[in-house]
């Protein structure tokens, strides 16, 4: 699960940095998850050391009667730009000193690269599968790191179009296991009508608009 909607009213791309909690909507959207799954057959929650990943994680946890655990592998991506604005239309990519940044997309060159994502996030849904041997986990992490393990499972590039990311806030991103073999994904947005339109999946950037990525 992506976490709810982050109280960020400077529009700062927070990445991994601490005090970033849900916003009141944020917290909405925690409670409809938890609502949604509440009749699922979860005997493990755990999520992102972050802030507004336990947030959005404690609820679901409540509903089941569980303890709350942590996975560090869950963390949001590294970032260079983590504690600044970086937004479509205010210019960033002309400011020369970014330039060394932006090298390579492909690995990335302004941050983690894509295959340390992979495998910190398979291990972590691999110790929530055994975690929760025969019934269902809810790993609670961030977008960027959700979608590049699902690409990988579904043996799509990781390098992409930000934009192309379908993990709206509040989403599902469901991995069945058979064994130890991931042999599904499935993708939902049980808080859906929450979400403001432009933050939608697939929906069309909007000038102006912070890059909270996360």
């Amino acid at each position: 699960m992506r976490h709810g909607e982050v109280e960020n009213p400077t529009g700062v791309l927070y990445g991994r940095l601490a005090g970033y909690h849900l916003s009141d909507l944020g917290r909405r959207m925690a409670d409809r998850v938890a609502e949604h799954l509440a009749e699922r057959d979860v005997t493990a929650v755990v999520a992102s050391p972050l802030e507004r990943a336990q947030e959005t994680a404690q609820p679901i946890a409540k509903t089941h009667g569980l303890d709350l655990g942590t996975d560090l592998r869950l963390i949001e991506a590294g970032n260079v730009f983590q504690g600044k604005t970086f937004g479509v239309g205010d210019g960033a990519l002309r400011r020369p000193a970014n330039w060394k940044h932006l090298r390579n997309p492909f690995r990335p060159s302004w941050g983690e690269p894509y295959m340390e994502q992979v495998v910190r996030m398979k291990g972590a849904l691999d110790a929530a599968k055994d975690a929760a041997f025969g019934h269902e986990a809810v790993c609670v992490s961030h977008q960027l790191p959700i979608w590049i393990v699902r690409s990988f499972v579904e043996r799509r590039r990781l390098w992409h179009d930000p934009r192309s990311r379908e993990c709206t806030l509040a989403s599902l991103t469901s991995f069945t296991y058979l064994g130890d073999d991931i042999v599904s994904v499935g993708y939902s947005e049980p808080a859906r009508d929450l979400v403001p339109p432009h933050l939608l999946a697939g929906a069309k950037p909007v000038k102006g608009a912070k890059g909270f990525g996360a």
